[in-house]
């Protein structure tokens, strides 16, 4: 078989996406559209960009294709956060560590004003920049009775009551009431989803081992403490993800929650693990 030759290809930004989501944890595999949530693209300051969104505000929802900026390689078998800790092949996967880091999202459409699109749920997080839109035609983009391989069975599995029973100790209800009521940062919904499916370790939802029943889960800017006894996982308590070391230098720009990270340490104290 005769190769072509290998090219490269410039791709340029149209926009941004502007969200609440500040890291990875905080932006769903799926987006979750029972839940209200406004995200605005901003597209670049072009006057082409603002004719070309004529009679797109007749549509719904919009196909948003854009690139995973925040990874610099690629695997030819991932292990996704879904399913049993099993490797699969990333072309089989939606995970963002590809030969090129394209991510493709049908979000809602609610609105055009001038070069921004307000947009509905979506998994993309804060800055990530957007290469095209199109419109979702449901006559030609929807084919609900299509096979989805390895994922039927995964999905199968999630309409099954949840195993585990996730509890909170005294202390981290405190810590979780604490970073709600002082910064609005509340993940419980997120850590009890995952927690409450399947609490062994596993490198995607980023559980390790801490002992012999112990165990942490990282998410995003922030990471839980917590035990598993047979169908009861007890979560003991919050910490933040980052060393004080970091959150003190300055030159690192991009940390996420970092004021509040350092309020909860001056709060709570530097967890001894």
């Amino acid at each position: 078989m005769e190769v072509p030759e290998l090219r490269s290809l410039t791709l340029r930004p149209i926009g941004f996406i502007r969200t609440q989501k500040q890291v990875k944890f905080q932006a769903l595999h799926q987006p979750m559209e029972t839940q209200a949530e406004r995200n605005v693209l901003e597209l670049l300051p072009d006057n082409r960009h603002q004719v070309a969104l004529q009679d797109l505000a007749g549509f719904s929802r919009v196909w948003l294709l854009w690139w995973f900026h925040r990874n610099s390689s690629w695997r030819p078998l991932v292990l996704p956060p879904r399913g049993p800790a099993r490797r699969r092949g990333v072309f089989a996967t939606r995970s963002p560590h590809r030969p090129n880091p394209l991510g493709l999202t049908p979000v809602q459409l609610i609105g055009v004003e001038r070069r921004r699109l307000i947009l509905g749920p979506c998994d993309l997080v804060d800055g990530t920049p957007v290469f095209d839109i199109k419109p979702y035609i449901p006559a030609f983009d929807s084919f609900p009775e299509a096979r989805a391989g390895w994922l039927d069975e995964v999905e199968h599995g999630l309409e099954l009551p949840p195993q585990f029973n996730v509890q909170f100790s005294p202390v981290a209800v405190m810590q979780a009431e604490w970073l709600l009521a002082h910064w609005q940062i509340d993940f419980r919904p997120r850590l009890i989803e995952l927690l409450a499916r399947d609490p062994t370790p596993h490198r995607s939802r980023r559980i390790r081992r801490r002992g012999d029943s112990r165990f942490i889960i990282g998410c995003g800017a922030w990471r839980v403490f917590f035990s598993v006894a047979e169908t009861t996982v007890a979560v003991q308590s919050l910490d933040a993800a980052y060393p004080l070391r970091f959150l003190n230098n300055l030159a690192l720009e991009d940390l996420p929650d970092r004021a509040a990270q350092l309020a909860f340490l001056d709060r709570f104290g530097v967890s001894p693990v």
